[in-house]
Parts: C-alpha cells; structure tokens; sequence
C-alpha cells in the first residue's frame, strides 16, 4: 500500500499478492505519517475506501476541551483533579452534548466515505456524553455495534462544600449549621475506573466472507489478544493507564490500542487517526504490522508524534 493512495481518489482493491506479501516485506511499505492539519480539512483529499480501521480518541467538548483545543491553554488551567475552580468534569451544561453531536457529525460522514466496506471505527468518548458520540455515528451511517470499557484505576474527584460554606459570609453559626447538615456530602463524581469505546461498523458488501474476501474487513481475530491472552476477548479491558502521556493530557495507552488494532484490523492494513495527539496510536499500528495515516491539529505535537513513530508529515 502506498501513501499516495491516502490522497487520490480511488477504489482500488487488495491485489492477491499483497495478501500473500509476509508481514515483513509488508511492514517496508507501510505508510508511517502524521500531517499536521485539521482533519476536516485534510480528509477531503484522501480516497474513497482506503482506511481499514478508525481508532480515535475525539475532543471531549468538556472543561475547553472542545473544538478550538488548545493544550498550552489547558495546561494554565488545570490542576490535579481541579480545571479553572470546578472539579474535573464539573463544568456542565447540555449545550455541550449538542455541540458534541454537531461537531462530530460530519467528521464521521467523512469516515464513511474513506473507510472501507464493513471496517471498524473505534471511538473513545467521555463516559457522559457517549450518546451523543454514538448518536453522531449512527446518523453519519455508521452500524453501532457494542460499547466497551477501557477499566483502569481512577483518581476520586469528588469535592466535599464544607468550604465553600466556610468561605461564605454567613454568621458562623449557621455556617456550623449547614456543615453539619451536608455531613461530609460530595459532588456528584463517583471513582472513574474506566472510559466508553463506541464499537461501529461500516456497511458490508455482502455477507461477511464476500466482504473479507474483498476487502479483508468486517471479521475480527480473537486467536491472540494482547490484553489477557488466553482469553477470549472481552468488552471490558483493563489496562493502566499510561505513565508516560509524551506531554498530551487525555494519552491512551499503548497496550491498549495494540489489542484493539490487532483485533479489528489484518496485518498489513490501514490505520487512521484524525486526532493524532502525541501518536499513540500510530506506534501501537507501527507495532502490530499496520500502516498509520493521522492529523494532529497543534503544530508541537504533531512534530513529536512524528518523531515518535519514525513519521513523516
């Protein structure tokens, strides 16, 4: 497969002797890059049908994390488990679901187009607003299969208000009083211990064997799962979480996109990530035999990811 394909309009199909290529001839020509580019931009350019898994992780649209994404902005803002003055997460309002779906739909129209017959798109989302990620998908055309869990262990963020009635400038007595009432009561935050994956397909030619044999999509391989191996795979995964983010701050671990990649794609396929961030996804690909196209909107991070991957932009 060449990198060229990514950006010309084609519907070219596997040749007989790429599927028999051994994964070392194949990992040669593998495209390998990040361009550092809004994906809603640089996805017009790229051909019909050549992308044979989506695995992403999409702006949040909580707490600034949204479409105008600014790391150096949130990093001003942010302390642990505290952005701006509100527990991480606080910051609410139904606007930011809708926003959400409105942003993602098209991008995901997008995705139709360039994935191929019956190939997955992995999408994580925060854990509130996964309805409306889902919902943007389904409407983009996309069949939503399943939901997952990525399980790790979470910090508690929880506030408890006695400080804030400390603070007020009520009679100290009733200050008492309502500490007392609220009795060590906390904001409405349980433990995170794990993140939502949206599992969706795209429509298959056929049945699944004449989808396979085309397009080599739309069947997945449980024969060896990085997580828990021996086992068959799972919608829970419990992996921990990344001790290294390579200055990104919502990094998914290697480990983890390595077991979904080697699942929902075949060696030697195509795997786009239009939120690139700090390249996570494209050393987990770079790993498993897979080629890896991305974008990475901030210019910083998009040079270290390509760094990071042996890339080019």
């Amino acid at each position: 497969m060449k990198t060229m394909e990514l950006f010309t309009k084609s519907n070219k199909e596997n040749s007989s002797e790429a599927i028999s290529t051994s994964i070392e001839q194949i990992e040669e020509n593998l495209p390998m890059s990040i361009r550092n580019e809004d994906c809603r931009i640089g996805m017009a350019g790229m051909g019909d049908n050549t992308v044979s898994l989506i695995l992403t992780d999409p702006p949040y649209f909580i707490d600034g994390m949204g479409s105008n994404w600014s790391t150096k902005k949130l990093r001003k803002r942010v302390k642990p488990g505290v952005i701006g003055s509100l527990p991480a997460g606080m910051k609410f309002s139904p606007q930011q679901g809708i926003d959400l779906q409105e942003y993602l739909y098209p991008i995901a129209k997008e995705w139709v187009r360039i994935i191929k017959p019956g190939g997955f798109c992995l999408v994580f989302s925060q854990n509130r607003l996964v309805h409306r990620s889902a919902i943007a998908l389904e409407d983009a055309g996309f069949e939503i299969r399943d939901v997952m869990l990525w399980k790790y262990e979470g910090q508690a963020k929880a506030f408890t208000q006695d400080h804030f009635v400390r603070k007020s400038n009520l009679p100290d007595a009733e200050k008492k009083r309502l500490i007392c009432k609220l009795d060590g009561r906390k904001t409405p935050q349980l433990k995170p211990q794990g993140e939502m994956i949206i599992l969706a397909q795209a429509p298959r030619e056929g049945t699944f064997v004449n989808n396979w044999d085309r397009w080599e999509t739309g069947l997945i391989d449980v024969s060896n799962p990085v997580v828990d191996n021996g086992k068959f795979p799972g919608t829970v995964i419990p992996v921990p979480k990344p001790k290294e983010r390579y200055g990104h701050m919502t990094a998914k671990p290697v480990k983890l996109l390595r077991h979904l990649i080697r699942i929902f794609s075949a060696p030697g396929s195509l795997v786009f990530d239009p939120f690139a961030g700090s390249g996570s996804t494209g050393e987990a690909a770079k790993l498993e035999g897979r080629g890896f196209q991305g974008f990475e909107i901030e210019f910083d991070m998009a040079q270290m990811a390509n760094c990071r991957i042996g890339g080019t932009e």
